[in-house]
């Protein structure tokens, strides 16, 4: 077989030759079809904000202003929506697998039947979002504010503000801990938990009240442990409290408060 080879040369100018570089180095790293599909997508979502079943997998959309976008049925997998603005967006049905949504506002979106296995929303803002038929099981959600009641479990809940107190975040903390008592009033141990979050914010009315109803819990539930533990918090609040009125305190009772309130903490944790 001959192969005959065209001889002639175009001269091209600089700039033509940087920009036919750039375009040859493009389409041999991306496969064809690829990227002008994702672009065309990507291109249709920011210009226009309606982009429904677009493959938007993998984009990066940091800080981008999506405001009541359609993005129902869209794969945005792995994508970066790191503060982005989704408030009243419809991500119904949306793939959010892996996605970051690290500090979004997602106030009143609706990512109803939306998958968020590994999806980070961390710091992400979820008031009257719509969550039904959403697993956040396998989602990051520490420090997120306004997850609705019904889209976590009990369990859910209180480990979310257990963690939230271990890393000295006590308002979130009791925020979970409210949550997880609206659906069950007669959880002991959530009790005692925000008990000593409201210990550390300084509200010893609230704390002592709590630790209270603790032990009065476990005590009707028959858990020793649980009462005992209690009690103990009830005691150490109250020494630390008795400590200050005295001109030499003795012993340092805050530390004392501290050791028993991390083994409160060790025991509260599933």
């Amino acid at each position: 077989m001959v192969i005959s080879y065209d001889t002639r040369r175009k001269s091209l100018r600089p700039g033509q030759m940087k920009k036919t570089l750039l375009l040859t180095v493009i389409s041999l790293s991306i496969p064809m079809g690829v990227l002008a599909e994702n672009l065309t997508h990507l291109s249709q979502l920011l210009s226009t904000k309606q982009c429904p079943n677009c493959d938007l997998s993998g984009s990066g959309l940091v800080m981008s202003n999506l405001a009541g976008a359609d993005l129902r049925g869209a794969d945005l997998s792995n994508a970066n929506l790191s503060q982005a603005n989704l408030s009243n967006a419809d991500l119904s049905g949306a793939s959010l697998r892996g996605a970051s949504l690290y500090g979004a506002n997602l106030t009143n979106a609706n990512l109803s039947g939306a998958d968020l296995e590994g999806a980070d929303l961390r710091k992400a803002y979820l008031y009257n979002s719509n969550l039904a038929r959403t697993s956040l099981t396998t989602a990051y959600v520490e420090g997120a504010v306004g997850i609705p009641t019904y889209a976590a479990t009990v369990e859910q809940f209180q480990t979310w503000a257990l963690a939230e107190s271990q890393r000295g975040n006590y308002q979130k903390a009791i925020d979970n801990f409210n949550r997880a008592l609206s659906l069950n009033p007669n959880l002991p141990s959530a009790y005692l938990g925000r008990s000593l979050a409201y210990y550390y914010l300084g509200k010893e009315s609230q704390a002592n009240q709590d630790a209270l109803i603790a032990a009065q819990l476990y005590q009707q539930q028959e858990n020793t442990k649980g009462y005992e533990t209690a009690m103990q918090v009830i005691q150490a609040m109250e020494t630390a409290r008795a400590s200050t009125e005295l001109q030499d305190p003795g012993p340092d009772y805050l530390s004392l408060f501290q050791g028993i309130a991390g083994l409160a903490l060790r025991f509260l944790i599933p």
